[in-house]
């Protein structure tokens, strides 16, 4: 089905009428079977239309903005939960890290449970290179922004 928006160009008054498709249109509009609503003339033309795509857009922007905001949130979830299993499990070593990762691969008598703090990208490389084992984990701040 079509929708389209016609024109008199009898009275000037325009009405929307559907189709079932464009053909159907065009071999009504030959057989002059297609009529005014208003004076009841044959004079009838379709007008120019502008589909309703802008609607369209905006709903598939606000259903993906939803469903980005979910999955947002799941994921924000989740980290949490990996804060708290780390807080709860690693000693926090802060912007030591590097030292203390290193003083546990190196002094095999220095026992740790395992430690979490702050390095910047290229520690971590350096310390990867000397076959330190590192795990860099996104970390998402108590507030609510």
């Amino acid at each position: 089905m079509i929708k389209y928006k016609l024109i008199c160009k009898s009275c000037k008054k325009s009405f929307d009428s559907w189709f079932s498709s464009s053909k159907e249109f065009e071999k009504l509009k030959k057989m002059k079977l297609l009529n005014c609503n208003y004076c009841n003339s044959l004079r009838v033309t379709k007008s120019l239309m502008a589909p309703n795509v802008l609607n369209n857009i905006k709903s598939d922007f606000q259903n993906k903005k939803n469903n980005d905001e979910k999955k947002f949130i799941f994921f924000k979830k989740e980290i949490k939960k990996y804060q708290n299993f780390i807080k709860k499990n690693l000693k926090y070593v802060g912007e030591n890290f590097v030292y203390e990762a290193r003083s546990i691969h190196y002094n095999s008598k220095k026992k740790s449970k395992g430690i979490y703090g702050k390095a910047s990208k290229e520690e971590i490389k350096e310390l990867r290179e000397e076959g330190i084992e590192t795990h860099v984990i996104p970390w998402v701040e108590d507030k609510d922004n």
